[in-house]
């Protein structure tokens, strides 16, 4: 796809997957618009990629809808947006499936589901009345399969994949390309502490790896996003043999464990 003086806007841009996406959309062209809780970060990498940044909290609509009207008043019409702010298994300690508080639910279904309808419910009309748009969600492999340890993220990001695959279904006649991807571990701070435990499994890609097979996705038209390939194998065996999986995933929760130490 030709992005040249395209206009994007990229969540959670300040650092990590987010500022890969940012970088690589201005690399081919584009003008980005970086939304993060960090001001001062986000306008940096916003201003480095042709545009700006501002701090937004992604699950306060207001701030989302504003957003989107500053950027298009300052840069153009948004031509893609990628929903990428998200809240992990890291940010707080790791519960069994029923035991995380309200507050981790909360967060997680405000942060990685309703930061991507807001987001969507404000820019895709806009890509519609001009012939088109990309929407990119930044989901995760647990939102196919599972992450041990913390349920408010395996089930929020299901419920993100069910939220791209909806909007793929209802807009792809109106000329709107959806990604979805799904990696596991990425070399950001999220998984620091990590690399040798669950969110490892598979190894660790670098976030500009997401960032140019998202792209490449959307130049071929292909909805899913698997930095890591052995991802689309497992999701097939889950499909073939759910219980033959779930006692797998239960052999691994009892290693990590064992390994541990503590509850996962």
């Amino acid at each position: 796809m030709d992005w040249s003086q395209k206009v994007a806007i990229v969540t959670g841009g300040s650092r990590g997957i987010g500022k890969a996406y940012a970088e690589a959309l201005h690399a081919a062209g584009a003008k980005v618009a970086v939304a993060d809780l960090d001001r001062d970060q986000a306008n940096a990498v916003g201003e480095a990629c042709g545009g700006f940044g501002a701090r937004v909290d992604v699950s306060n609509e207001g701030q989302v809808a504003a957003f989107i009207t500053e950027t298009e008043k300052r840069l153009g019409p948004v031509d893609i947006y990628v929903s990428n702010a998200g809240i992990g298994s890291s940010d707080g300690p790791l519960f069994g499936a029923a035991s995380a508080p309200n507050t981790a639910w909360e967060d997680s279904w405000q942060v990685n589901v309703m930061g991507s309808v807001y987001a969507a419910r404000h820019v895709i009309p806009g890509m519609v009345s001009r012939g088109g748009g990309s929407f990119v969600i930044v989901a995760s492999a647990a939102g196919l399969l599972a992450q041990l340890g913390c349920a408010p993220y395996t089930v929020t990001k299901h419920a993100a994949v069910a939220f791209a695959e909806s909007l793929a279904v209802a807009h792809g006649d109106e000329g709107i390309k959806v990604a979805c991807a799904c990696p596991q571990a990425v070399n950001t701070r999220m998984i620091e502490g990590a690399k040798d435990s669950l969110l490892a499994v598979g190894g660790v890609v670098e976030p500009e790896t997401v960032a140019q097979l998202t792209l490449k996705s959307l130049d071929e038209g292909k909805f899913f996003v698997f930095p890591h390939e052995e991802v689309a194998d497992y999701i097939q065996g889950k499909a073939a043999e759910p219980d033959r999986w779930l006692g797998g995933m239960r052999k691994l929760r009892r290693g990590l464990v064992e390994k541990n130490g503590r509850p996962l």
